[in-house]
């Protein structure tokens, strides 16, 4: 009787230890992922807050940056879990994907690459330019901005299908953002307006399954969503000290640029006329 109590004392502590130490090792996993997140909001804001758009394109741009930012800043301090603060990371890497496209829009240098958004490889990217006529009125694509083309994608997921990377004469998926599914004859203009373009290697059944390109839908996501999660191993863009952008002047310094592994996020993809409810579901 003695040794089964014994034994009982011995079991009750080593699960008070494991109990203690799983809870010191997640406030220290969210920790990290909150300051790692937050390094990438602060980068944002520094470009959001110090540049101005010269055109259409740029302004446009510049605004989903901003909107991208408030959701950043929003998510991190509300996250919990170093999943939740990815995510935070993923809105803020959408946003200066918008940067990048601002200061091409505006013809000054666009600054260090940035790691792959989660989905961003499987959607694709516009190769050339597209006109189309769909459901009475045009609908251009091009790889640039131009003057007809200002909305500028930075590729991804939005409710569940591949959107390419390119700039566009509309924000042709915020409807699916706002509502979170795609509406009838989504798929018949998808089909008209990427139907052999070389950038976008599927097709209207492959958008309209949510496969994409290059991957299997779920290992993608997969791979996507671990890499962001771990904090220690995302890209380190630096903005300061000779490294990158130059976040308090807006300005590209020439140094170079530390880039690591890619890291994505389960995060959601907004922007591109507007981010239906903040971060729910999708991207923009």
């Amino acid at each position: 009787m003695e040794f089964v109590l014994i034994l009982i004392v011995i079991v009750a502590i080593g699960f008070f230890l494991f109990s203690r130490q799983s809870k010191a090792n997640k406030a220290a996993a969210l920790a990290n992922a909150k300051a790692d997140a937050r390094r990438v909001i602060e980068m944002l804001g520094g470009q959001v807050f110090n540049l101005t758009g010269t055109d259409e394109a740029s302004r446009q741009a510049l605004a989903d940056a901003s909107e991208r930012y408030n959701a950043a800043a929003s998510q991190i301090e509300q996250a919990t879990t170093a999943q939740q603060a990815a995510f935070a990371k993923q809105s803020a890497m959408e946003g200066l994907y918008y940067v990048r496209a601002a200061r091409t829009a505006m013809g000054i240098d666009p600054g260090p690459p940035l790691q792959q958004l989660a989905g961003q490889r499987g959607a694709g990217e516009v190769t050339e330019d597209r006109r189309i006529q769909f459901d009475g009125r045009q609908i251009q694509a091009s790889p640039g901005p131009t003057a007809a083309t200002p909305n500028y994608y930075p590729g991804g997921r939005v409710a569940g299908r591949p959107v390419p990377e390119g700039w566009y004469s509309e924000p042709w998926w915020k409807p699916a953002l706002v509502a979170g599914a795609w509406g009838v004859g989504s798929v018949l203009l998808f089909d008209a307006l990427f139907d052999g373009m070389h950038g976008v290697s599927y097709g209207a059944s492959g958008f309209e399954s949510g496969y994409g390109s290059g991957f299997d839908q779920g290992y993608q996501q997969g791979l996507d969503q671990s890499q962001f999660a771990d904090s220690g191993q995302g890209q380190d863009v630096s903005w300061n000290d000779n490294n990158g952008w130059d976040a308090g002047s807006g300005g590209w310094d020439s140094g170079s640029s530390d880039s690591g592994s890619s890291c994505g996020g389960g995060g959601s993809s907004c922007g591109g006329g507007g981010c239906g409810g903040g971060c729910g579901g999708g991207g923009d």
